[in-house]
């Protein structure tokens, strides 16, 4: 239901106290508005802490700096009257005993005059006292028709036109940014060479990446690494490029859905971070990281409201990939935290999410300990699919040298024994692996010279691998992989022969 629908229906339904939480003012002003004309032309009251009431000459004023005369107001109008007050910032005094009572002794009036009382806030805080009389209605960022259609006004404005192409680029770039911010950045750009250009599309980019940033829950996060950066993993390497294509309008008429998710299970360095990454370059789809510690605040409701914040983001930048690192930690113990059921009301939200949503998010899940995930998580219909990524094989481990020296030492890679230097490295992750080179460098440039092989095999045999310290971890983690709960990332690994033996 859109949030016009849903709005007319509360109003018609005279749900006396209603909340939205949004920064765009001026927009659902303009839309609370419309329905109310769609509605028999109900007056809307505006009031504001700094000029109370405005707009009908003998209001104006009233209620200025005193939000508890701003709801006696209401019982002025006569009690036939269909009519909207619309409160901004209200959020800021609903913690006041005075305008608390005002508020519920309201509820009880409204409910049978055609009068509605919404409040305005950036943010969602309500005290528990008026849990039960606020409806909360969450009010979307636009759409792609809204932001079309305010880019050619804004073109029209300019007297120029601009291919079909180009403008379905800029709507695209633009998504997930507010009305107010749009017009903000293609002003810039009309100001700055006197029209709108196909290269603005980067000062929009460049615009989500403040709005994102002052989210403080998601990061905009640059992608240069590519599906080749990955040394092995080929099975995994498989399903994601046969997906390649799964975003595109030709993958809905031919009736696919769009791909969810993915769960990336294994221990640490072994290349989990670096897959979401290629997965967004090789997709051109922006990649966004989520912190999930962020999504917890100090006050009630806060780390609830910050959820549905990062879902309406996410949604709105689709299509895009959402990667969350490092996921067990997040969730880890629900049960046992004691903070009052906010880490198991924030999971619930973002399991339901992620079972449910119709929006072209694909979220990158990466965990070292599976044994900390909640089951529910693991469940099919979460994840398109699970990957177990483990350590990489003597083959994948040439692969892995192979990558990193052919970008240090791209003219003398010959000199490098590939196999040997595999053969050497039992147990090495990826990321064990290219310490063990930068630690080769050092040696190497100490000395005024090249390194070489054998400072590799010295740098090497000086590392203490996480799969020595960390043997019941990995042996765990194997040990659930074989028995069926994941794919194998690697085509040619020794947990993937090892299976192969127990059904031979």
């Amino acid at each position: 239901m859109s949030f016009n629908d849903e709005f007319e229906l509360l109003l018609r339904a005279r749900y006396p106290l209603i909340y939205i939480p949004t920064p765009e003012e001026e927009r659902v002003e303009a839309s609370i508005a419309q329905a109310g004309k769609r509605l028999g032309d109900r007056a809307v009251y505006i009031w504001d802490f700094v000029d109370g009431y405005q707009g009908n000459p003998n209001d104006v004023g009233f209620g200025r700096r005193n939000p508890l005369q701003a709801l006696e107001f209401v019982e002025k109008v006569a009690q036939s009257a269909a009519a909207i007050f619309i409160l901004r910032d209200f959020h800021r005094f609903l913690d006041d005993i005075s305008v608390s009572r005002k508020l519920r002794n309201l509820s009880r009036r409204l409910k049978s005059q055609p009068k509605n009382i919404v409040i305005l806030s950036p943010q969602i805080t309500v005290p528990a006292e008026l849990a039960e009389v606020l409806t909360v209605v969450e009010f979307p960022l636009p759409n792609a028709s809204e932001i079309k259609a305010e880019i050619q006004r804004l073109i029209s404005a300019t007297a120029q036109s601009l291919s079909d192409k180009v403008l379905d680029e800029l709507v695209r770039s633009a998504q997930g940014l507010s009305l107010e911010r749009i017009r903000r950045v293609l002003a810039r750009a009309i100001a700055s060479h006197g029209e709108i250009q196909p290269e603005d599309v980067e000062l929009i980019l460049e615009e989500k990446r403040q709005s994102i940033r002052q989210t403080q829950i998601l990061e905009f996060y640059p992608t240069t690494e590519r599906i080749s950066d990955i040394g092995g993993l080929d099975n995994l390497k498989d399903w994601l490029l046969r997906r390649g294509g799964a975003f595109t309008e030709r993958a809905r008429q031919y009736g696919l859905p769009h791909p969810r998710g993915l769960l990336l299970v294994g221990i640490q360095g072994t290349g989990k971070s670096l897959t979401a990454k290629a997965i967004a370059h090789h997709w051109h789809l922006p990649l966004l990281r989520l912190d999930v510690g962020r999504l917890f605040g100090g006050l009630v409701g806060e780390s609830e409201s910050r959820t549905r914040q990062m879902i309406q983001l996410a949604e709105a930048l689709a299509p895009c990939i959402l990667w969350i690192d490092e996921i067990d930690k997040a969730f880890s113990g629900i049960d046992s935290k004691g903070d009052a059921g906010t880490t198991s009301r924030v999971f619930g939200t973002f399991i339901n999410w992620l079972a449910e949503k119709k929006s072209p998010v694909f979220v990158v899940a990466t965990a070292n300990n599976i044994q900390a995930l909640p089951p529910e998580m693991l469940r099919k219909g979460r994840f398109d699919e699970i990957f177990f990524v483990g350590l990489p094989s003597q083959e994948e481990r040439r692969a892995i040298f192979e990558l990193h020296l052919s970008r240090l030492r791209p003219h003398n890679l010959k000199n490098y024994d590939l196999d040997r230097l595999a053969y050497e490295t039992p147990d090495f992750s990826g990321a064990e692996i290219e310490q063990t080179l930068i630690e080769a460098m050092h040696i190497g440039f100490s000395q005024n010279r090249d390194f070489t092989t054998d400072d590799i095999l010295e740098s090497a045999s000086q590392i203490i691998p996480l799969a020595r310290t960390a043997q019941e971890q990995i042996q765990f983690l194997q040990n659930w992989a074989a028995a069926g709960k994941a794919r194998m990332a690697s085509r040619d690994s020794r947990l993937s022969n090892r299976i192969q033996r127990q059904f031979q």
